[in-house]
């Protein structure tokens, strides 16, 4: 132990024969770096031997970071440079590729699979069906390509999408003959609840049936073949149209003296629908 206080000092060690030992030698900070980083190499090539490279070989490495470690702690000054942990996700796996470019890709979501479609016999006869809430912008030619890509396509004979003349606007709603009352079902099935509209809109289609006076392709043909729609002034994009095989063919003539469309043929169309305000 230490001596007591007021003890004289303790005499200094003396070699055999005489003199003194050494003093301890001061400690060297360039050997103290050295030492440092003998062991650094040493578990960096421990390291080294199980990490992937830049080649795709264990035992090498490629990209250095100076001053970092895995994880991004500080190595001792003068210590060699460890890899940076993100210089290592852009080299290949050994199944191909790079694992960077693997981890960025987006994984592609599974569509859901359409269920199978069941006949219910709620057609009860009803071959033509009425789409309600059709965003008012939509043209006939958009009407028709949403029933071909949702599979109706040579499944329809008869399609109406009134306007008003007035405004220059579809009045929302339209009406669509099949050919048979399973394909009224099936059209039912596939347009209800659409809302993936070509043009910007928020509405929900709903498809009911038509009115008893006007089911089925020869009640439409002659409700509108002599129907002030089918005069010449009107443009042929807001008239009906007629199908056989899927192939448009002229409407049927009328068959007596057609007037031209009263300015508030709109309102009178919603109001016969029962959709006027």
């Amino acid at each position: 132990g230490p001596p007591p206080p007021g003890a004289p000092p303790m005499p200094m060690p003396t070699m055999p024969g005489g003199g003194f030992f050494p003093p301890w030698p001061t400690p060297n900070p360039f050997m103290a770096a050295f030492a440092m980083n003998a062991m650094n190499v040493a578990a960096m090539q421990m390291m080294a031997a199980s990490m992937p490279t830049n080649a795709g070989y264990p035992g090498t490495m490629a990209a250095f970071v100076p001053g970092a470690m895995p994880g991004g702690m500080p190595t001792a000054a003068g210590a060699l440079p460890m890899p940076a942990a993100g210089m290592a996700q852009g080299s290949p796996s050994r199944r191909g590729g790079k694992k960077g470019q693997q981890a960025q890709q987006p994984q592609h979501q599974q569509q859901p699979q359409q269920m199978p479609f069941v006949e219910t016999g709620e057609a009860q006869g009803r071959t033509t069906v009425m789409l309600r809430n059709i965003p008012n912008n939509y043209t006939r030619a958009m009407l028709l390509e949403l029933l071909d890509q949702r599979g109706l396509a040579g499944r329809y004979d008869f399609v109406y999408l009134p306007f008003d003349f007035k405004t220059q606007v579809g009045l929302g709603f339209a009406f669509v003959n099949m050919l048979t009352p399973s394909d009224a079902e099936f059209c039912r099935a596939q347009i209800s609840g659409f809302r993936s509209w070509s043009i910007p809109s928020g509405k929900v289609c709903e498809v009911g049936w038509s009115g008893a006076d006007q089911q089925g392709l020869e009640a439409n043909v002659e409700r509108y073949r002599n129907s002030s729609v089918m005069h010449p002034s009107v443009a042929e994009e807001l008239k009906p149209v007629r199908f056989v095989n899927g192939v448009q063919v002229p409407f049927p003539k009328p068959t007596r003296k057609v007037w031209p469309p009263h300015s508030n043929y709109g309102l009178r169309a919603k109001r016969a629908q029962g959709l006027a305000q």
